[in-house]
């Protein structure tokens, strides 16, 4: 029987992020064309804040897991990364 593995989960959440901002960059793009009606503008938006809401909450979790990988010991004392520094 083969092992099981942790890898299928964070590539699956990676998959389901990449997903998710594809789709609304979607809907940003449909919207902005101006040719929705304003029910399907509505639903369009409401599914967009949904997405919007999967991505915040999937980067949460990315950073969390870089702060255990930088300081497993105290993941609260990890300095984040800025990319702004330069």
């Amino acid at each position: 029987m083969p092992k099981s593995s942790d890898t299928p989960a964070p590539t699956s959440s990676i998959a389901e992020f990449e997903h998710s901002l594809d789709e609304l960059e979607q809907l940003v793009t449909r919207m902005e064309g101006g040719d929705l009606s304003l029910d399907e503008s509505l639903k369009s938006f409401e599914r967009g804040i949904g997405l919007y809401r999967q991505c915040q909450t999937a980067l949460e979790q990315a950073e969390l897991r870089v702060r255990l990988l930088l300081d497993p010991a105290s993941p609260d004392s990890a300095t984040p990364f800025d990319s702004r520094t330069e």
